[in-house]
C-alpha cells in the first residue's frame, strides 16, 4: 500500500488578497533591483504608487515592519519611500492610527472629453456646487477666446465644485449669450453644465482644448477652496467646441491635494512640445 504523501507546505494557505494570477499581481509587490542606479527608496514608491493605481490597500496601508518584509529592504529606505508619499497626498498618517490611503483623491484622466460631475458620480463621490453667479455679461478678453466681438454678450457660471462635502474646485465658465441664454433658468446645484447645455440649448460639446499649470490662488479663491496661504493649487484653462465652433471658455482653480490627472502613452505619442522661447529684445 502506498503510504500518503506529504501535503505540499501551501496546501490549505489562505490566499494573498493583494496577489493576483499565478501570484504575479497587480496589488502585490515586485522585487526591487539591486543593480539600478534608481535609489531602493524611489524604486519603493515607484511599486506602491503602481499598487495604489492598481486598487490596492483599500482596507488599509501596510504597516512599515510589513513592507519592509515585502520588499527585503530596511526600515530606512521604506520611512523614505512613506515619507514622499505622505508628502503627495496619496497617504494620511495620523498620531496613533495606521496610515490610511487619502480616499479623498480624484483622479481624472487626460486627453479625453470629460465632465467633472459624471466623473465624480462615477466614482461614488458626492457632488454638489454652490452657484456663485449665473449672469449675462460681457468681457472683452473672453469673447476673444471666443471668436466672437469685444463687446458680445456672454452667460457666466461661476460655481464652487464640492466632492463629499468638502471644496474641490472654484470653476468659472463663460458661454457665448445667443447660444446659452436658456442657461440662465437652470438650477446647476446637482447638476452638469453640459448636461443642461444639450437638454436645454441643444447644444452638445463635441471636444477641446485644455492647458493645466501649478498656480497660486488668490486670497478669494484660497478661502473658497479652504486652502493655506500660499498653497499651490492646478489652473485649468478649457476651450470647449461643439463641432467647428467654440461655445465655452472656461477657468478652474483645482485642490491640488484632492486632485490627481492620470495619463495614458505609448510609444506612438507624440513628443512634448516647448514653448518657444522670448525673443531677445533688439539693441
Amino acid at each position: 500500500m502506498t503510504p500518503p504523501q506529504p501535503e505540499h507546505p501551501g496546501a490549505h494557505r489562505r490566499p494573498d488578497p493583494q496577489a493576483g494570477v499565478g501570484g504575479h499581481a497587480p496589488y502585490g509587490p515586485r522585487p526591487l533591483d539591486r543593480g539600478s542606479p534608481l535609489p531602493l527608496w524611489a524604486q519603493l514608491l515607484d511599486d506602491l504608487r503602481r499598487r495604489v493605481d492598481a486598487g490596492a490597500f483599500t482596507e488599509e496601508f501596510p504597516a512599515e515592519h510589513r513592507l519592509t518584509g515585502e520588499y527585503e529592504v530596511s526600515r530606512h529606505t521604506v520611512r523614505e519611500a512613506l515619507r514622499k508619499l505622505r508628502a503627495d497626498g496619496l497617504v494620511i498618517a495620523e498620531r496613533g492610527r495606521a496610515s490610511r490611503l487619502d480616499t479623498r483623491r480624484i483622479q481624472q484622466p487626460l486627453g479625453s472629453l470629460y465632465s467633472l460631475f459624471r466623473d465624480l458620480e462615477a466614482q461614488g463621490v458626492e457632488q454638489r456646487s454652490e452657484v456663485l453667479r449665473l449672469e449675462r455679461t460681457a468681457d472683452a478678453t473672453v469673447a476673444g477666446h471666443l471668436g466672437l466681438v469685444p463687446d458680445a454678450p456672454l452667460v457666466v457660471l461661476e460655481r464652487l465644485r464640492l466632492a463629499d462635502g468638502e471644496p474641490l474646485a472654484h470653476d468659472t465658465a463663460y458661454l457665448p449669450a445667443d447660444l446659452a441664454e436658456p442657461l440662465l433658468e437652470g438650477d446647476f446645484g446637482h447638476t452638469s453644465l453640459y448636461g443642461e447645455l444639450a437638454r436645454r440649448c441643444g447644444v452638445r460639446v463635441t471636444g477641446g482644448r485644455e492647458r493645466i499649470a501649478p498656480f497660486l490662488p488668490d486670497i478669494r479663491q484660497a478661502w473658497l477652496l479652504g486652502l493655506a496661504d500660499r498653497e499651490a493649487a492646478f489652473a485649468i484653462e478649457r476651450v470647449g467646441r461643439a463641432g467647428e465652433r467654440v461655445v465655452e471658455w472656461r477657468e478652474t482653480v483645482v485642490r491640488g491635494d484632492r486632485f490627481t490627472f492620470v495619463a495614458e502613452w505609448s510609444d506612438a505619442s507624440r513628443a512634448v512640445a516647448l514653448a518657444p522661447r522670448a525673443a531677445a529684445p533688439s539693441a
